[in-house]
């Protein structure tokens, strides 16, 4: 811009020195009409009004050169400010992005950390489970060669057994060591001689806790005396009056401890089915072997008869629902677990929709200032530029050549006294 007024003070002040130089020589030439040298005064005004037109010429090219610098150098400064307003734009769009990316970076690290402990979490507990089974296997490995042994040694035991109470008292043994062998520990996994709860009086021999409050009864008979007498038998027909007996003395076994109703008369959610122990193998397999009906019987009044290995498996069967009870309950909180994860999963894709919503927006406003407003500042440049070739404004480096040529006559002399 002062450059643009520098030059036309100087076409301003080359005009009026020019102005003033034709005037002294148009008063001079009146004044003394016969020059020296004989040049006549219309040729010398002539020369002075080509003097004062080159003059207006080259003033008015170099307020054009003015006006053009000015203009050129406004552009430039929109352009420069264009430039910067965009670079700013870029930098703060860049910016942006780098806290979003940061931000994303991490949220998508904490649910990968969260997916990571779950799956950690899933896979110890398959390892458990999968340990737990394999204990549940070896241990029916063990007890069973134990209830083996423990068979063999039962018969040793049959003079012993002579007395009803006795018999009892051994039976119970019995029980307690197959309970023992099967992990179960008494007043945790089981009571012994407790009465039914509520208002009846019933005292059986075990009652076994069940997962969710439910609860098993048992009761440990040992009819030996006539199975003894069969033993001991020396006839056929003794021996069938005997295993006759002996068979009796088991159906009112079983009758008697189905009158009880245990699982009635309890208040507690208990199993119809009550357990009538025999401890002795041989003794067991005598009764399955002498009456199959007698089984299926006692079935019908809900009564199971079972021998020590096929308590240790009613207790095997009994432990696993225990431990499944409590490996559902680590599945539920698994299931609880998944279902806050869910909740944040659903909270991390709202986030990501939102953030993707943002980005879009900034895309929008880029897009609008990339072109829309581009377009607009372009409009009012095209039409300056418009503007100087209308006006025939000569670009950088041309000064005379488009008004020289234009001119009619060509102006060589002028070009001459500007030189």
């Amino acid at each position: 811009m002062m450059e643009g007024m520098e030059i036309a003070l100087v076409a301003v002040l080359t005009t009026c020195l020019a102005a003033a130089v034709a005037a002294v020589v148009w008063l001079v030439v009146r004044r003394n009409p016969a020059a020296p040298g004989g040049v006549p005064a219309q040729a010398v005004e002539h020369a002075v009004a080509l003097a004062v037109a080159a003059a207006d010429q080259r003033a008015a090219r170099e307020r054009d050169l003015a006006v053009q610098a000015s203009v050129e150098q406004a552009l430039l400064m929109m352009r420069e400010q264009i430039g910067q307003q965009a670079q700013q734009a870029d930098t703060v769009l860049a910016g942006r992005q780098q806290l979003i990316d940061a931000k994303l970076g991490e949220v998508q690290a904490g649910v990968q950390a969260d997916v990571e402990r779950l799956s950690q979490l899933v896979q110890q507990l398959g390892t458990a489970t999968s340990e737990r089974f394999g204990q549940v296997d070896r241990s029916l490995q063990l007890h069973a060669e134990i209830t083996h042994t423990l068979a063999g040694t039962a018969n040793s035991l049959r003079e012993a057994l002579a007395s009803s109470n006795a018999r009892g008292q051994w039976g119970e043994r019995m029980a307690e060591d197959v309970l023992r062998l099967a992990g179960m520990q008494e007043h945790v996994n089981y009571v012994k001689r407790t009465a039914v709860s509520g208002e009846a009086t019933g005292i059986p021999d075990f009652t076994f806790v069940l997962p969710k409050g439910h609860v098993l009864f048992m009761d440990v008979k040992f009819p030996m005396a006539s199975y003894l007498r069969y033993l001991d038998a020396g006839s056929d027909a003794e021996r069938e009056a005997h295993r006759a007996a002996f068979l009796r003395d088991v159906k009112a076994r079983v009758r008697e401890l189905a009158r009880r109703e245990y699982a009635t008369n309890d208040s507690r959610p208990a199993v119809d089915n009550v357990l009538l122990f025999v401890p002795n193998e041989s003794l067991a397999a005598f009764i399955h072997e002498s009456d199959q009906d007698l089984v299926e019987d006692a079935l019908r009044q809900h009564v199971v008869i079972c021998s020590p290995l096929t308590l240790f498996a009613f207790l095997g069967v009994i432990r696993q629902a225990f431990d499944n009870f409590m490996i559902e309950q680590t599945s539920q909180e698994i299931l609880g677990l998944l279902g806050k994860f869910g909740q944040q999963w659903a909270k991390y894709a709202e986030s990501v929709d939102k953030v993707k919503r943002q980005f879009d927006t900034v895309a929008r406003s880029f897009d609008e200032l990339a072109t829309t407003r581009r377009r607009a500042l372009e409009r009012p440049l095209n039409a300056i530029d418009d503007l100087r070739r209308r006006q025939g404004f000569p670009v950088d480096g041309e000064l005379f050549g488009e008004l020289d040529a234009a001119a009619d006559p060509p102006l060589d002399n002028v070009r001459e006294l500007g030189a």
